[in-house]
């Protein structure tokens, strides 16, 4: 009797997660669907783009490079030489051994973008703290968010959130579809929850001017 207790209830509290997830899921896709382009030639032009980081290498040791990664700065590299930003921010985490930042700009560089264009946030740690910093650390209250469309729709629904106008820019999929979808429809839930307690950035620091 017990035992069929127990897993009854373990049903329901799965059902009630799936319908959790696909609540979210279908909240931020329909409030974010006009804010996000994957045409250059009609997104509309912003001072500042906000490159959102992810690792670099798939296998360091034998340096293959993620495709998400790699998407992510030719869409940057695409926006600026269209003339839809003029400055980026490259936001990730970084540590001794591990840094995001550093690789995007040491990239982007190399692509052609200009060093003084170029700003770094090295507390980025998550897609919220790059939300919150690009607005209460760099003073932008107008950005264009460049990352993969799953991403970006998240980002997105932060960035009205907080009352950031925001736009994106799709860079190209990558090739792991099935785990990173279902890594975003946790981490959606998880948002949510971010933005009813009010979570903020776990470093703000100094303000920093883009000009």
């Amino acid at each position: 009797m017990f035992k069929n207790f127990w897993r009854n209830i373990s049903i329901i509290l799965f059902l009630c997660l799936i319908a959790i997830i696909g609540a979210v899921n279908y909240w931020v896709i329909h409030t974010t669907s006009k804010q996000i382009y994957s045409d250059i030639n009609i997104i509309p032009g912003n001072k500042v783009g906000l490159l959102l980081g992810t690792s670099k290498y798939q296998d360091k040791a034998r340096h293959v490079i993620n495709p998400y990664y790699q998407n992510r700065i030719d869409a940057a590299v695409a926006l600026y030489m269209a003339g839809k930003i003029d400055y980026i921010i490259v936001s990730g985490d970084s540590s001794q051994y591990y840094n995001e930042p550093v690789l995007m700009k040491s990239d982007l560089i190399a692509r052609g973008v200009p060093a003084e264009r170029i700003y770094m946030d090295n507390a980025g740690l998550r897609t919220l703290d790059s939300i919150l910093r690009c607005h209460d650390v760099f003073g932008e209250d107008h950005v264009t968010i460049i990352s993969q469309h799953f991403h970006n729709q998240r980002a997105i629904f932060i960035a009205n959130h907080k009352n950031i106008t925001a736009v994106a820019f799709d860079a190209k999929e990558g090739d792991a579809y099935l785990s990173v979808r279902i890594r975003e429809s946790l981490a959606r839930v998880k948002m949510v929850y971010d933005l009813l307690f009010n979570t903020q950035a776990q470093y703000f620091g100094e303000k920093v001017e883009i000009k």
